[in-house]
């Protein structure tokens, strides 16, 4: 490829809408990716899932990322056909990098993206990776599976770089378009081209890292920085919950001050937070370190569904609750607020924790995808007004549509109390607990995310906990 020659014009060829650009994987990260660039520019959106490409043809957007309205609008060319992507000369991969069950990194997903993309690789291209990956991967896993693939030579043929993606699933606030980009190419001619097609969506424009590996090493401590203050407070929560001390309230007290940062406790699942770091400690280990501070800190976020379920059984014990054949209800079950994406999501510990305990576990979400439900953990949710006979209501995700819940209004699902004995229902009846004083009520809350009041909540006679 001669110096000057199709890469100093591959952008402007894209502008002119001369060349396309396309996206390989179109899940929560891609398809925004895809849509926003279709606005300025010709668009493959290619995905090995069929139903999707159908679901995203017909205007539905299952990710909840940009809305039906705007899959309707969009002008990206959907497609499941793999020759597609010949038509394209800059081709973004934006497929999950999840962890085998032994926290290893599962590359299966973007060496496969990366075949399929090599076998329709043309010359000229530009290929940039936005999946998280300890840094090494693109140019040491995936060129060299491009280049079997196409026949092609990196560098002669095609350019490669690396683009991390930073889309929050789930907020409408922080979007690609608001988000500074980290853009890195394999020399300067390659970074500079992807520099300026990036800019065409990102408003917030872009940062040029030195190197490929800098980009990818700035992605994994991102999402590893954010496991370990989460890892931290669900630590003091653990410590503050023996004291009898509210941590929300501990929290509140600290944040006062201007360079307290405000992380909160919590269940830490998802695709990224969960994972990504486990990407660099594995790294770490192939060079021979073994990592302390992150290791502990996702070891303590890993085995918090399991304390919240704990915690759970404990409070209804305390209520004189009989555990075995107990029916628990669970409100939320994705990895996060306000987004149907239910893998790796941390509840589902919950869930299997109390069901060790023979207890049976109803789930109440409105925002979760039903099908991934169903295929994932062969769970079928129910609607609030089903639940009915319940011995303790776990708020595990604060959905907006949950927001709306009054305490009031949630007294009618429990079980009727039967043959407790009499003071102990006793309005003035209070048992003592770690130092606390609880009004004794066998209706138990177990509220993960501090959706509720504390005092509001105990004035009402529900037996209460929070994280």
């Amino acid at each position: 490829m001669e110096k000057g020659g199709i890469h100093m014009n591959l952008y402007q060829r894209i502008v002119n809408k001369q060349e396309k650009v396309s996206l390989v994987g179109l899940g929560y990260v891609g398809m925004p990716i895809a849509v926003a660039f279709a606005k300025r520019v010709n668009v493959i959106g290619f995905d090995i899932n069929k139903e999707k490409i159908n679901l995203y043809k017909s205007g539905i957007d299952p990710t909840k990322e940009v809305g039906n309205e705007a899959i309707k609008n969009t002008n990206v060319e959907f497609t499941s056909d793999d020759a597609k992507l010949r038509e394209a000369k800059f081709h973004i991969v934006a497929v999950p990098t999840p962890v085998n069950t032994d926290h290893t990194p599962d590359l299966t997903p973007v060496e496969s993206a990366s075949r399929t993309l090599g076998r329709n690789l043309t010359k000229g291209s530009i290929v940039v990776y936005e999946s998280t990956v300890y840094p090494g991967v693109t140019e040491d896993i995936c060129v060299p599976i491009l280049e079997k693939e196409s026949g092609l030579k990196c560098g002669v043929d095609f350019k490669v770089g690396y683009s991390p993606e930073r889309i929050n699933p789930g907020d409408k606030v922080h979007r690609l378009e608001t988000i500074v980009k980290v853009v890195s190419g394999m020399d300067k001619e390659s970074l500079d081209t992807i520099a300026k097609v990036y800019e065409l969506v990102v408003d917030a424009g872009v940062h040029r890292a030195e190197s490929i590996k800098v980009a990818e090493a700035a992605k994994v401590i991102e999402n590893s920085q954010r496991d370990i203050n989460i890892a931290f407070m669900n630590e003091l929560s653990i410590i503050f919950n023996k004291m009898g001390i509210d941590t929300q309230a501990v929290l509140k007290a600290a944040g006062t001050k201007w360079n307290f940062l405000k992380f909160h406790p919590g269940l830490v699942g998802g695709h990224c937070i969960g994972i990504d770091p486990y990407y660099l400690t594995y790294k770490a280990e192939q060079m021979g370190y073994h990592s302390q501070i992150i290791l502990s800190g996702r070891k303590i976020n890993d085995d918090m569904g399991k304390y919240v379920a704990e915690s759970t059984v404990k409070k209804m014990i305390k209520a004189n609750k009989q555990i075995n054949g107990s029916k628990v209800a669970i409100f939320g079950i994705t990895f996060k607020e306000n987004c149907p994406d239910v893998r790796n999501t941390k509840v589902m510990d919950v869930i299997n924790e109390l069901e060790e305990y023979g207890i049976e576990v109803k789930i109440v979400d409105p925002v979760a995808d039903k099908e991934d439900l169903w295929r994932g953990y062969r769970i079928v949710p129910c609607k609030s007004e089903e639940i009915t006979d319940i011995d303790a209501i776990i708020f595990a995700v604060p959905h907006q549509e949950f927001k709306t819940i009054k305490l009031e209004s949630l007294k009618k699902m429990y079980r009727k109390a039967k043959n407790v004995n009499a003071d102990l229902m006793g309005e003035s009846a209070s048992t003592i607990e770690s130092g606390e004083v609880v009004k004794a009520n066998n209706n138990v809350l177990i509220d993960v995310k501090g959706m509720f009041d504390r005092e509001e909540a105990e004035n009402m006679g529900y037996l209460y906990w929070r994280l």
